[in-house]
């Protein structure tokens, strides 16, 4: 241990779960976070309750406050968990979360985020979870409170948070303007396919199902190379690779398969709306894909064209409400249901037109997703050096 560190136990100086909504508050709304939509501190979507008109999930009850750590108790790998720094008015979050509040004379929250963020702890707390008797994976909020850690004093855990942050932030902007690039690109196909498959279409528009357009790859039994990397559900996100989360194949040697290449379509068949997609912009030839995922391989199409239409959101209401027409445990669809869908086609020169814009849209979202993963990458090895005092931090000024 470094000089100046001590070891705490985590419940000594924190508190989890700390307060409650109560039905008898008759709050008229609700903006209600779930544990699937938040992974890695970013949240996909808040939903909002009229309780005067809808039913209030009974998992909406946990309040929180600014600098809460909220940490899903099912799963810590999937690392649905994050950090509050704003709030939405009348905001909660779900039960399934540890909503966890520490003693700011003690402990910064942004350092025990990272804290609690590293690959150590995660590997930590969901080795608990599997020793669970429950029907998921899953850890108690007293297993996070008997966490002991190693921490310096405050103005060192804030410097090293800022560090990290500084990183996050730079991620975040990324994030931000490509959401931008794809709210314009959303805008462009507007005025360039004006037309529902509803409409009479004029001479040279068509409108066919998607499965005249595309394939979906099967199952592979058996690969020639070792090592390949697994790609599960939870490691596409809204068109970006999760590196964090990557597994070897021969970590997972009881899994069905699929090989993919460039230009494929990565497309979930669990919650459409959950946005657990990716298009294939590489050399694809050391990875597989479990069989959750569909493969989808474009012909007589152009591939970017269609992973465009694919994961507009216009198409992902139509795939979710199919999935939860659906019996079973999750709201699931087949390829077939893809296959099904209308997609309106222009003639060629247009196809074409909007081909290049797409190339030029997608090399710089593309660019900047790079550019995350990297500073992912940078972020994560610096994360256990700082953590352990490996890094010195002291002589920076901030």
């Amino acid at each position: 241990m470094m000089d100046g560190w001590k070891t705490i136990r985590l419940g000594d100086f924190c508190v989890t779960n700390a307060d409650s909504y109560s039905p008898r508050e008759e709050w008229d709304f609700v903006n209600y976070l779930d544990t699937g939509n938040i992974t890695n501190n970013r949240i996909d979507s808040i939903q909002y309750i009229n309780v005067k008109s809808e039913k209030l999930p009974s998992r909406a009850r946990r309040k929180v406050r600014r600098n809460s750590i909220i940490y899903s108790t099912v799963r810590p790998n999937q690392r649905h968990f994050g950090i509050i720094k704003s709030q939405p008015e009348n905001f909660l979050v779900s039960t399934g979360f540890a909503v966890i509040d520490v003693d700011e004379c003690v402990l910064d929250a942004d350092f025990l985020y990272y804290v609690l963020t590293q690959t150590t702890f995660v590997e930590i707390l969901h080795a608990i979870a599997e020793q669970s008797t429950s029907a998921y994976p899953s850890i108690k909020p007293s297993d996070i409170e008997n966490l002991e850690i190693e921490i310096p004093d405050l103005t060192t855990q804030r410097k090293i948070a800022d560090i990290l942050n500084s990183l996050d932030r730079k991620i975040s902007q990324n994030t931000k303007v490509n959401e931008n690039l794809y709210y314009q690109l959303d805008t462009i196909y507007q005025s360039i396919y004006p037309y529902l498959p509803s409409d009479e279409l004029p001479d040279g528009w068509t409108c066919v199902p998607v499965g005249t357009l595309c394939d979906s790859i099967s199952v592979k039994h058996s690969f020639d190379k070792e090592n390949l990397i697994f790609l599960n559900t939870g490691d596409v996100k809204n068109g970006q690779f999760l590196h964090e989360t990557y597994s070897l194949v021969a970590d997972m040697p009881g899994q069905a398969k699929k090989s993919i290449k460039v230009n494929d379509i990565l497309y979930s068949e669990i919650r459409p709306i959950n946005r657990h997609f990716a298009f294939v912009n590489f050399n694809a030839d050391d990875y597989v894909v479990s069989t959750k995922l569909m493969v989808i391989r474009a012909h007589n199409i152009n591939a970017r064209r269609l992973y465009h239409f694919l994961t507009m959101q216009e198409t992902i209401r139509e795939l979710q409400i199919e999935a939860e027409s659906r019996s079973g445990t999750f709201p699931q669809i087949r390829f077939e249901n893809v296959q099904r869908l209308p997609i309106v086609i222009a003639p060629p020169d247009v196809e074409l037109q909007f081909a290049q814009i797409l190339e030029d849209y997608y090399k710089m979202i593309d660019s900047n997703i790079c550019q995350n993963q990297q500073l992912v990458t940078l972020r994560d090895n610096l994360l256990p050096k700082l953590m352990s005092g490996e890094i010195d931090v002291s002589d920076i000024q901030l």
